[in-house]
């Protein structure tokens, strides 16, 4: 129940994946294969077990692809058996080193696209989103998903800094595409106007 992304550039035959859930990422791999699609990167949103399980998969696939991670949610890619101890899952992950960390207000690219890393902690200290402003596009993880937002019960996030967060996206445009980590896409609009998480918080202010 975890989502995964691919987003290219069709011209330019790039293309990134976002997020690697568990047993999700074979089928996007499978069509950019028959696409003709490169995919040159992983980027993370954040280090929590069920958004980077498959990375090992991807890799082994494009042996060349760059995986992204805010630096401070690096330890908890590297030990992802801390977290599956923790919710009692059989799961069994790889250690994950990223490649590099990315930083707010990093300006990435596939291809010909621009995409800008903007840091939203709260759901775990190193969470980012990945904004693609002329497609008016966000891949938004576990901030904001579809009528709520990501926990803050877990042993290092913060609802303080989520709330901070939310507000600091939420001044995006309006029309902008939510891709979040769980449930169906929707958009800031939408969020605004029907989410009660999002409503409380931005009346708070």
């Amino acid at each position: 129940m975890t989502n995964s992304y691919l987003i290219a550039d069709e011209s330019e035959r790039q293309a990134v994946l976002f997020d690697a859930p568990d047993h999700t990422t074979g089928p996007l791999l499978h069509q950019a294969a028959a696409r003709g699609w490169e995919v040159s990167g992983l980027w993370l949103t954040h280090g929590h077990f069920d958004h980077f399980a498959d990375h090992a998969v991807v890799r082994q696939k494009y042996p060349l692809v760059k995986i992204l991670l805010h630096a401070l949610d690096q330890p908890k890619a590297q030990h992802p058996e801390v977290q599956t101890r923790l919710f009692q899952l059989p799961l069994v992950i790889p250690p994950l080193t990223a490649d590099a960390p990315v930083t707010d207000g990093q300006a990435l690219k596939i291809g010909s696209l621009e995409v800008v890393v903007i840091h939203t902690p709260g759901h775990s200290p190193g969470h980012v989103v990945y904004h693609l402003p002329k497609e008016h596009v966000l891949v938004g993880g576990d901030l904001i998903i579809g009528g709520s937002i990501g926990r803050t019960d877990l042993p290092d996030s913060d609802h303080e800094a989520m709330e901070t967060s939310v507000r600091k996206v939420m001044a995006l445009p309006a029309a902008t595409r939510l891709l979040g980590g769980h449930g169906e896409a929707t958009t800031l609009a939408e969020e605004r106007q029907s989410n009660p998480f999002v409503r409380e918080i931005l009346a708070a202010r």
